[in-house]
C-alpha cells in the first residue's frame, strides 16, 4: 500500500457533479476519510450517503461558494489541517463566451475559483504535508490549456477560462520541479471534453436538479478519475487521460527549452540591426 492510497483524509473541491463526485467515490472505496466542498448542499449529502456506503472512514461536508474570500478561508483552513494528505482542486467554471460580451464579474469568479482558490489551498495544504512527510496535491485543468489560438469553431470561446487552466498547468509542473525532492506529489490532470454537466452553465450559478450529462458526451469521468490516481503513483506530473503518446508532454518540454533560449543578452535579427546604435 502506497502512502496516497493508505486511509488518511482527502479533501475535494468541486465535489456535487462530475469528477469530483468521482474522486470522492474512487476514495472512499480506499477507506479514506474525505471532506467534500461544494455550492449545493443537497448534493453533498447524496454523495456523503454514497461516499459512505463505499467505505469511507468518514465524510464531512463543507458548503462553500470558492469565489467568495470568506468561504475560501474556511475551506483553506480546513485543508490545512494535520490530518490531509490529499488535496484535489477539482472546482472550476467556464465563463464561456466572447470575451468583449462576457459579463465582467462572471470573468472574475473564473479566475477566483480557479486560479486564486486552486493556489490558496495549495498553499494551505502543502506546508503540514511536507512536515508530516507524505502527502499529494492533485489540480483539474484541461486540454484547453493548450489551446490557445485555435479557432473556436466546436472550441468554446473561452479565452479566460483556457488561461485560467493555463496557469493551472504552469503552476503545478512548476511546483512540483520545487518539490521534486520532497514527499509531496504534485499533480495536473488535463481532460478533454469529459460526459460531466460541466457544460450545462457558465458557472454564475449552480446547475440545478438532479446530476446529469451535458449532450456533448465525451470520456466518463470515471475514467478520467482512474488515470489521474494511476499516474499519480508512477510521478507522472502532466496526466492528459485520453493520450496514447505519453512522450508528447516530454515534447512539449524540449520545445519550451527552445523558446526559453531567447533569454540572451542581444536582440534577435529579426527585430532590427543589433550591431550599432539605431540613428
Amino acid at each position: 500500500m502506497t502512502s496516497h492510497d493508505a486511509p488518511g483524509t482527502a479533501l475535494v473541491t468541486g465535489a456535487s457533479s462530475g469528477i469530483g463526485w468521482e474522486y470522492a467515490t474512487r476514495l472512499a472505496a480506499r477507506g479514506r476519510h474525505l471532506v467534500l466542498v461544494a455550492r449545493r448542499a443537497e448534493r453533498l449529502e447524496a454523495l456523503a450517503e454514497e461516499a459512505s456506503k463505499a467505505g469511507a472512514a468518514g465524510v464531512e461536508t463543507l458548503v462553500a461558494d470558492l469565489a467568495r474570500p470568506e468561504d475560501l478561508a474556511r475551506v483553506a483552513e480546513r485543508v490545512s489541517g494535520d490530518d490531509v494528505d490529499l488535496l484535489v482542486n477539482n472546482a472550476g467554471i467556464n465563463g464561456y463566451g466572447p470575451f468583449a460580451e462576457v459579463d465582467a464579474d462572471l470573468l472574475g469568479r473564473v479566475l477566483n475559483v480557479n486560479v486564486v482558490a486552486l493556489t490558496a489551498l495549495t498553499r494551505a495544504a502543502v506546508p503540514g504535508m511536507l512536515a508530516r512527510g507524505r502527502g499529494a496535491v492533485i489540480n483539474v485543468a484541461s486540454l484547453l490549456a493548450f489551446a490557445g489560438d485555435l479557432p473556436p469553431d466546436r472550441l468554446p470561446q473561452r479565452a479566460v477560462y483556457a488561461g485560467s487552466k493555463g496557469y493551472a498547468v504552469t503552476f503545478t509542473r512548476t511546483l512540483a520541479a520545487e518539490l521534486a525532492d520532497a514527499p509531496v506529489r504534485v499533480q495536473v490532470v488535463c481532460p478533454g471534453l469529459t460526459a460531466t454537466e460541466f457544460h450545462l452553465g457558465a458557472g454564475d450559478t449552480p446547475v440545478s436538479g438532479e446530476r446529469r450529462i451535458h449532450d456533448e458526451g465525451g470520456m466518463p469521468a470515471a475514467d478520467v478519475v482512474t488515470a489521474s490516481l494511476a499516474g499519480l503513483e508512477t510521478g507522472e506530473v502532466v496526466c492528459v487521460p485520453g493520450l496514447t503518446e505519453a512522450d508528447a508532454v516530454a515534447r512539449l518540454a524540449a520545445a519550451e527549452l527552445d523558446l526559453r533560449r531567447g533569454s540572451g543578452a542581444r536582440m534577435a535579427p529579426r527585430y532590427g540591426r543589433t550591431d550599432e546604435r539605431a540613428e
